[in-house]
């Protein structure tokens, strides 16, 4: 994963920020009673005993729509006596992209671009037939509607070896996220490297696809395994994780957009 992705994914797994990375090892007792949202200049913030919550880094975390900041607070109100990072998916993405701050706007829009060049739905399998059934129905279906919305072509190839893509059809992608902001773009991010697919995460932005969609797009091959080879309790826990986070991703997008 590049760089500003790995960067990214420690703020999320952590929830504070890096300062607070051993949080993993040893859970932090709940330091609060009550949690609440207030209205702040730029939006709403989250109060947990009538202060507002900060990035590690000491920056205001501030969210431009009420609905998220009450989400975010309820997963403050939700802990028990130890805090527990990974039930706060929403409160780490948000710190995430105030922690790293709008200089890595471009470079987050860039990187889902680079992602949708190199797509997940544009490198087939050429066997067993019946995975490459499955690809052509999910991911013809979304490269279609990509395809069609914004008036570009792509050029899926069979195997790993590199497919370059037209570059009108980036550059037209790379526009499609122009003006997008922080928050938005790390909710993109964060589904592009959970799906392995900038496209996917695109269409949904766009809504050309639902969310049920993206993700059964994004796991043709692990549930073809799936059903050759049984289910993997371990592979099972990391997909319920993953699909955690994108859950929040996917509600943050639907904040924003509302």
């Amino acid at each position: 994963m590049r760089e500003f992705l790995e960067d990214a994914h420690d703020h999320r797994d952590d929830g504070y920020g890096r300062a607070q990375a051993h949080a993993r090892q040893t859970l932090s007792k709940r330091f609060y009673k009550g949690t609440g949202v207030v209205p702040v200049e730029g939006g709403f913030a989250v109060t947990l005993d009538g202060r507002s919550t900060k990035t590690s880094g000491m920056k205001p975390i501030v969210v431009p729509v009420a609905p998220l900041a009450t989400a975010m607070a309820a997963e403050w109100a939700a802990q028990d006596e130890f805090i527990e990072p990974e039930t706060m998916p929403l409160v780490r993405l948000v710190n995430a992209a105030i922690e790293s701050g709008d200089e890595r706007v471009v470079a987050l829009r860039e990187e889902i671009v680079k992602y949708a060049g190199n797509d997940l739905l544009l490198y087939r399998a050429d066997t067993p037939q019946e995975l490459v059934t499955e690809q052509e129905r999910l991911w013809d279906a979304a490269l279609v509607k990509v395809a069609g919305h914004f008036e570009v072509s792509f050029q899926p190839t069979i195997g790993i070896i590199h497919q370059s893509q037209p570059a009108v059809t980036l550059a037209k992608l790379a526009d499609t996220l122009r003006g997008e902001g922080l928050l938005v773009l790390t909710a993109l991010v964060s589904i592009t490297s959970i799906t392995g697919s900038g496209l996917l995460a695109i269409a949904l932005w766009r809504q050309l696809l639902t969310p049920d969609e993206v993700w059964e797009a994004a796991h043709v091959d692990e549930d073809y395994n799936v059903r050759v080879w049984g289910i993997d309790a371990e592979a099972m826990l990391r997909r319920r994780k993953r699909k955690r986070e994108f859950d929040a991703a996917v509600q943050v997008l639907d904040y924003l957009r509302a």
